[in-house]
């Protein structure tokens, strides 16, 4: 029979649906319950969600849950996760569509450095060999899902790539907070938006370390680098959870960032909505990147300048292992011919994506995005 539900669930029901699914019912302290609820009202009362765009949402607090409840068996089940250190980590971020997502997969294509694997971050757990991952059932099914996924929408695909074994955003690790833009990206949920505007992420971010200790704990010795456009609304947080972290921000032209994200939102959740498309999601969009990036501006003005490098996207385009090189001369770090020959490599096999977009489609006027980013730095 088809689903014709268009609401969420309760916060009792997606509960019990994530114990059923795990056997494990200790999801931790109440901290994100508050935002499962801005959440859920949200989605009741602004989102107009479709039957599809219900089950969806549905399917991913759940998720969210699940990951919450096996983070906290798995730290329980190994305590020495909680020695393992994270020195100076390098997270990636700016506006969404800049280069975050080829700069992240090449830094991570040097073996000194490590990332979040996709599949670990729904399922947290030290890090497996990799030659076991085929064979793991989790993993087996996860990456069976993507690929459907891939089936079903080419042109996501064509714009943004992803597999189990792919390194991946680390909002995934914050939504087992409640605590990420990325809802904002698939919904019109204005009063969530607000909601999330005015909270501290602290708390959010300590979970996201311990999650990094956990992953990476077979791992120790391999630099994390992490990437995450969202992280522009909580460089507070993260810096008070990484004091010694290294922030890389990617710029490109606000216009043609804007344009490339509401078209990857569209069609990552096209059909979810009756309201949430077109001029309507343009005009969300917008004003979600627009306040990130005005409050990381802010922010970072009040921090140590030794936290912060900056890569322009066109010169990353143009000279991608230059622009790494320039990178690890600010860290301090050789760039050894063994992860020069392993970037080189991973260049040569990455899929090159195939994205159009244009600002009208969204009922968006170059005017309207110059002004929202107007005395930005």
């Amino acid at each position: 029979m088809q689903d014709t539900r268009t609401d969420v669930g309760t916060i009792d029901e997606l509960h019990a649906s994530a114990t059923r699914r795990t056997g494990l019912d200790d999801f931790g302290d109440g901290d994100y319950r508050a935002g499962m609820l801005a959440l859920l009202q949200a989605y009741g009362t602004e989102a107009a969600l479709t039957p599809a765009g219900s089950k969806v949402s549905r399917a991913l607090l759940r998720s969210a849950l699940v990951s919450r409840l096996l983070s906290e068996a798995a730290w329980k089940q190994f305590p020495s996760h909680a020695s393992v250190e994270v020195p100076r980590p390098v997270f990636v971020t700016g506006l969404p569509r800049t280069g975050t997502t080829a700069l992240h997969r090449l830094l991570t294509a040097d073996p000194a450095n490590q990332g979040l694997e996709l599949w670990l971050t729904e399922v947290p757990q030290p890090r497996p060999p990799r030659a076991t991952w085929e064979s793991n059932p989790i993993y087996a099914t996860l990456q069976a899902g993507y690929e459907q996924h891939h089936e079903a929408n080419p042109a996501f695909v064509g714009a943004h790539y992803t597999a189990a074994d792919q390194v991946e955003e680390c909002w995934r690790l914050l939504l087992q907070s409640m605590m990420s833009v990325s809802f904002e990206c698939l919904a019109h949920i204005p009063s969530y938006a607000a909601w999330l505007s005015a909270q501290d992420w602290t708390a959010a971010y300590q979970r996201h370390r311990r999650n990094l200790q956990l992953i990476g704990l077979h791992d120790p010795d391999r630099r994390w680098v992490l990437k995450n456009p969202s992280h522009l609304f909580a460089l507070d947080a993260l810096l008070a959870a990484y004091p010694d972290a290294v922030i890389i921000q990617t710029h490109r032209a606000p216009r043609a960032a804007i344009a490339s994200v509401c078209s990857l939102n569209a069609q990552a959740c096209a059909g979810w909505s009756t309201v949430f498309n077109g001029q309507l999601l343009g005009r969300d969009q917008l004003a979600t990147w627009s306040r990130g990036l005005r409050r990381f501006a802010t922010d970072r003005a009040r921090h140590d300048r030794s936290h912060f490098i900056d890569v322009d996207y066109d010169t990353f385009v143009a000279d991608p292992l230059g622009t790494v090189e320039a990178i690890y001369d600010r860290l301090g770090a050789p760039l050894t011919e063994r992860a020069r020959a392993a970037m080189t490599d991973f260049r040569s096999t990455a899929r090159q994506p195939t994205h159009r977009y244009t600002l009208d489609d969204f009922g968006l006027t170059t005017a309207e995005v110059d002004a929202a980013f107007t005395d930005i730095d």
